[in-house]
């Protein structure tokens, strides 16, 4: 469809040049769509942007509440579920996560950082709630949660955001970032559900 062919093609330009170095024309340019199109579908700049959030990160906020409601899962499964999600999520859509992560500080309109930072907020609200099942259930120690959520996010950005210095570190051939994706993706899950599975459970027995 149009709509999402412009909201990919909007994510990557502004992956690239960033959101202020994006012009609508840029987008309409690489889309293969009229200027007239965009205004159409989403009025702005500013709105496209909103709508790309909620069109990522919306999705990825509906999968982890829906597990988090799931009332037969033990907590330690679903740990190693919202791990697999985010490192599937992040990975894939690399170039969303350096939008939502490097250009947040270099946007100008409050109310996009406002809800970019809604929506990692009810992110973490949700794994917290995870978490504090756990804990309830006596599998789980007490943590520091924001910083365990912290942890798994961050161990993601670094292999994500930094993909020429872990192909060194690692001994990777410079190859495009999907064959990157699919070497290091096992080995990233495997060391973080054992690291925080690890961290919260090793008091408890």
């Amino acid at each position: 469809m149009k709509k999402e062919k412009i909201l990919e093609a909007a994510e990557e330009l502004f992956a690239e040049k960033g959101y202020e170095g994006t012009s609508v024309r840029d987008i309409a340019n690489r889309a293969g769509v009229n200027i007239a199109m965009i205004s159409y579908y989403f009025g702005s700049k500013e709105k496209l942007l909103e709508s790309l959030i909620q069109y990522r990160a919306g999705y990825t906020s509906d999968l982890l509440d829906a597990l988090k409601k799931n009332p037969d899962d033990h907590p330690v499964h679903k740990i190693e579920k919202v791990i697999d999600l985010y490192v599937d999520r992040i990975l894939t859509h690399h170039r969303f996560h350096n939008i939502m992560s490097r250009q947040l500080s270099m946007i100008s309109e409050k109310k996009i950082k406002d809800q970019m930072i809604e929506i990692k907020k009810q992110n973490l609200e949700i794994i917290k709630k995870i978490i504090e099942e756990g804990q309830r259930k006596k599998i789980f120690r007490k943590v520091d949660i924001e910083l365990t959520v912290a942890t798994i996010i961050g161990t993601i950005s670094q292999v994500t955001l930094s993909k020429s210095f872990y192909c060194q570190l690692m001994h990777i051939p410079e190859i495009s970032f999907d064959e990157y994706s699919m070497r290091i993706k096992s080995r990233v899950k495997k060391h973080l559900k054992k690291l925080i599975i690890t961290y919260l459970t090793c008091d408890m027995e």
